[in-house]
């Protein structure tokens, strides 16, 4: 997490001096440049609508700005970014645009928790920057001129700087310590700085500090943007290795899966002594795997546990976590029961039950999550009698719940469902129940920020009592949910 400014009392006092004597000298020369000033207490952007493109770009990059998107503002008059960012327009006409924003207390500059806080939903890190739990699964780390930060036995990631010798300080800052830059000095070590953090599997946000200056680690590949113009780098914390023993006469060897929508050259393995690796970080549940090697398709010769293919083979697979039971009671006379679902992308021919004195089950592992599913009975396809749908033809059920969505009244209402980027916006996959004077339905959810809207017999509505909300592709807005511990 850097900071768009990360100045001294005493750097910002100069700052606001400068400009203030640039500002009359700009103005007479006729620059067209944008100036950066301090005025009444906050901060002041001006703009001339005559700016070119390259100008406006070149000024973003000094002042890191990116995250305002300024050139939609001035070239298409989208000011979009700029209130999410909390500025506002305080002038415009023909000739300059002018915006603002008040300054923060200068004793909370220092503290990047101060920005995740000032914004209008008011996330906290662990909703911002959720390790595990967030709807991501798997991740593998990529780095280039250092191998990957290596793991103990204890689960401590020994993180490592290369080079930066001449630094007097180095510190380390993540999702890990709140981006705290005092928490984590590294130490001078052979051909860099390193420091040991202990980590449970998951994804984690990091940035070196040396001598005060926030940088992403040039070695490492996986980057990613914080949603406010911030680049952080990014680790694994894997929790599984992935070994293809032999194929020593092959040129390339990748990894292939259910958990990478079967992608045949995404996962690049390693040669080592041992074969082919590659760790990685997956999520609870199962997941169905295969390697590649020189375009071949193998299955893993050390895992015995394997499911059908669906074009008369089998892909190996690995289970992480706790069994759901799948029971379907009765039809004692079926041939063949399988079932499918959300789970395993529908796959019919994957996952056949085993059939006992009064009926058919099948335990497989599955994560915390909302899943749909169906049975297949002899080919034909059967919803859970035990579990009927309420709309459709799929059942529904919940690993893990930890919230209740709520809608107060509607007491004429037939039919209510929650619908969000939590199902894909689904209308009619996940029905309300009514208790009392509310619809209530309890759902598993990731750490982060969630959009979402309830359907009440075909109409879509905002969450009434919810204030978050923001403006979507259709102006009907969406009601937002911050979701973490």
């Amino acid at each position: 997490m850097s900071r768009t400014i990360w100045k001294s009392r005493r750097v910002v006092r100069i700052m606001a001096c400068t400009f203030y004597f640039l500002l009359p000298l700009l103005l007479q020369a006729q620059v067209l440049f944008p100036s950066y000033t301090v005025k009444d207490g906050r901060m002041q952007i001006k703009i001339d609508r005559n700016i070119s493109a390259a100008t406006l770009d070149s000024f973003v990059a000094q002042f890191d700005l990116q995250h305002l998107q300024l050139n939609e503002l001035v070239f298409k008059n989208s000011a979009e970014a700029l209130g999410k960012a909390g500025w506002r327009v305080a002038q415009t006409n023909r000739k300059t645009l002018i915006i603002t924003k008040g300054f923060q207390h200068f004793e909370e500059w220092n503290n990047p928790e101060s920005r995740i806080r000032f914004t209008e939903t008011k996330p906290t890190f662990a909703q911002r920057f959720p390790a595990t739990n967030n709807g991501l699964t798997f991740g593998h780390n990529r780095f280039r001129n250092k191998p990957a930060f290596e793991t103990s036995r204890d689960s401590v990631v020994r993180f490592f700087l290369r080079g930066h010798e001449n630094a007097r300080q180095v510190m380390l800052a993540g999702s890990f310590n709140n981006w705290d830059p005092e928490a984590l000095p590294m130490k001078r070590t052979e051909g860099g700085w390193e420091v040991g953090v202990k980590l449970g599997g998951g994804k984690y946000w990091y940035k070196f500090i040396a001598d005060g200056h926030w940088m992403v680690d040039a070695d490492n590949q996986q980057r990613e943007n914080d949603g406010e113009g911030n680049i952080n780098s990014i680790f694994f914390q894997t929790n599984t290795v992935f070994l293809l023993p032999g194929f020593e006469g092959a040129k390339n060897v990748y990894l292939a899966g259910s958990f990478n929508q079967w992608r045949p050259r995404e996962l690049a393995m390693q040669r080592t002594e041992r074969g082919w690796v590659l760790p990685l970080y997956l999520s609870e549940g199962t997941h169905a795997y295969k390697f590649v090697a020189d375009g071949k398709w193998v299955t893993d010769p050390q895992n015995p546990k394997q499911l059908p293919d669906g074009e008369g083979g089998y892909n190996s697979y690995i289970a992480l976590g706790k069994p759901y039971l799948f029971q379907l009671p009765g039809f004692t006379a079926a041939k063949e029961v399988r079932v499918a679902g959300s789970f395993n992308n529908w796959r019919p021919f994957e996952l056949q039950m085993r059939k006992t004195a009064n009926g058919w089950e099948l335990p497989y592992v599955l994560g915390p999550g909302n899943y749909e599913y169906r049975f297949l009975v002899d080919g034909q396809w059967t919803s859970d009698p035990a579990n009927p749908p309420v709309a459709g033809n799929n059942s529904h059920f919940v690993l893990g719940a930890n919230h209740t969505f709520r809608l107060k009244g509607f007491d004429q209402a037939k039919r209510v469902f929650l619908a969000g980027d939590f199902n894909n916006w689904n209308p009619t996959s996940f029905p309300m129940q009514r208790r009392g004077n509310e619809w209530v339905l309890p759902l598993h959810l990731w750490n982060g920020k969630h959009r979402y809207k309830f359907v009440v017999d075909g109409q879509w509505i905002l969450d009434p009592e919810n204030k978050l909300w923001e403006q979507n592709e259709h102006k009907t807005g969406n009601s937002i949910l911050w979701f973490g511990r």
